[in-house]
């Protein structure tokens, strides 16, 4: 079961997503170089929004240091001394290294260097805050041993612990694991696979940018000292950006509870339906936007169309490989949408249209469009697709 989220967000002069030179992100896609913004940027933005709509879901630390700066001061306010809680997230930090991937000497100078930078290990590593209560329940049951940092390595590298924390730890690594995955090379934490599948946002015209020139006078001149006390440029561009999202859901609940996705509808599904209800309004209106304090970059957006079926997904990128021309008056939100529509319509000619089961939904402020649903405001058409993959909350 798959749920496909495609959106049309319009922007003023913006820098919403920038490249290693500060310049816009750019794709060549079709027969123009668009505007881009990276599904790393949106899931960024969306992931800091959706911790603070969802504050009651355990959420997880994206860090190199989790052991030292995490684990370390919650097992010392759980009654283990200083002195050996510190000896035993050592320990805990070189199991972790060592049941990676890596060879034995790899692993150790990688360790040697994590310490010169002052972290744990040299990769960040998405850790969930529950991972963090194990771990401090572990360290604190081995703190009672005769020899606390040989019980604790024993544990660990142990057949029954390791299956143990691989079997929990795919539903505690926390709510941005559950939404866009875990990828880890340790041995002692379980991979988790992402069900939301996110594509870079890019115009539907060819980009078109200008560099913004401007200054900055100092409020202290005397009448003697002209001119400006700090120039420098930076590029801006406006777009109407396409976007496109889609989420396994069968996935996204196994994530979440711990099951099997194939057991999925053997679960409760209501903090799932509150997490998709909460991702879905962060892609509708958060911001991806960078320099909001000199541009405002704030949209929310003008078009949702929503799909929910169990065919593979697709993308309606390619109705706008021949980029968008602004004709005359014409709106180009509304040339973007018909463009849409008449896309979904060749694909339904082409391939039978849509199968049993599978329902369709859209909201827009714009024209109505031949061959989408009626339009509904935002809160009805979501509840209408949510209630297709969990059923009617009535």
């Amino acid at each position: 079961m798959f749920l496909q989220i495609h959106t049309l967000t319009a922007y003023p002069a913006s820098l919403l997503n920038r490249d290693d030179a500060g310049l816009a992100k750019r794709i060549p896609f079709g027969n123009a170089v668009r505007l881009r913004v990276s599904s790393q940027c949106l899931k960024r933005h969306w992931r800091e929004d959706l911790a603070l709509r969802l504050p009651e879901l355990p959420d997880g630390q994206r860090t190199r240091s989790f052991f030292t700066r995490t684990v370390l001061p919650r097992t010392i306010e759980a009654g283990v001394p200083e002195e050996q809680a510190e000896k035993l997230v050592d320990a805990l930090i070189d199991v972790f290294i060592a049941s990676s991937k890596d060879e034995k000497e790899d692993a150790k100078r990688k360790r040697e260097e994590a310490k010169k930078k002052g972290v744990d290990i040299s990769q960040p590593v998405l850790f969930g805050m529950r991972e963090a209560d194990y771990f401090v329940q572990l360290l604190r049951e081995a703190s009672q041993a005769d020899d606390p940092k040989k019980a604790l390595e024993e544990r660990l590298k142990s057949r029954e612990e390791k299956d143990n924390l691989k079997a929990m730890s795919k539903s505690a690594a926390g709510l941005t694991a559950a939404l866009f995955g875990r990828m880890v090379t340790s041995d002692l934490l379980a991979r988790v696979d992402a069900p939301v599948h996110v594509a870079h946002a890019f115009s539907v015209h060819a980009a078109s940018t200008e560099m913004d020139y401007f200054t900055v006078v100092d409020d202290l001149n005397r009448e003697d000292e002209t001119g400006a006390a700090h120039a420098n440029q930076t590029e801006l561009g406006a777009g109407l950006y396409y976007g496109y999202v889609a989420v396994d859901v069968p996935l996204l609940v196994s994530n979440l509870t711990g099951c099997e996705a194939k057991d999925w509808q053997g679960q409760d599904g209501s903090t799932a339906r509150r997490v998709l209800e909460a991702l879905i309004d962060s892609i509708l209106r958060q911001s991806p936007g960078a320099k909001k304090g000199s541009t405002a970059p704030y949209a929310w957006a003008d078009a949702l169309y929503l799909e929910v079926g169990r065919s593979q997904p697709r993308a309606l990128s390619n109705a706008f490989l021949d980029a968008l021309r602004p004709e005359g008056k014409s709106d180009l939100r509304n040339a973007a949408l018909s463009r849409l529509a008449a896309y979904v319509k060749q694909l339904d000619e082409m391939y039978g249209g849509p199968n049993d089961g599978e329902t369709r939904q859209l909201s827009t402020t714009l024209e109505q469009p031949a061959h989408l649903p009626p339009r509904q405001p935002v809160p009805q058409a979501v509840a209408a697709a949510l209630d297709a993959i969990f059923g009617s909350k009535a």
